[in-house]
């Protein structure tokens, strides 16, 4: 899975994920997470418009981003999730705490 970072100012980072986010891929985001915290950008917006496939070692990555933004004061969103992301947050419940945005850049809009 390949990650790209984008700063958007104000907090703001955004992380485009690429690939699969499995077992094998998972450390990589929780790492690009820890990074952007420490380095002042504690809102966190996830785009999964090309993640393929998720699995529950992805999803438990995505809930340390939101626990790691949380700690340091902030939050951590997701956007463009595909059908099967979707079905995965539907039937763990995830959906209530990873709410879902149409678009990544956004997803902090509302402040």
């Amino acid at each position: 899975m390949d990650i790209t970072v984008k700063d958007l100012g104000d907090g703001v980072a955004v992380l485009h994920l690429d690939g699969r986010l499995n077992m094998v891929t998972a450390s990589g985001l929780r790492d690009q997470v820890g990074t952007a915290v420490a380095g002042g950008r504690n809102r966190i917006a996830v785009d999964l418009t090309k993640i393929e496939f998720i699995d529950s070692s992805g999803l438990g990555a995505l809930i340390n981003g939101l626990k790691t933004a949380r700690q340091a004061g902030g939050d951590l969103r997701i956007a463009s999730p595909n059908e099967q992301v979707k079905l995965v947050l539907q039937l763990t419940n995830m959906e209530r705490l990873l709410t879902a945005y149409d678009d990544a850049e956004t997803a902090f809009i509302d402040g």
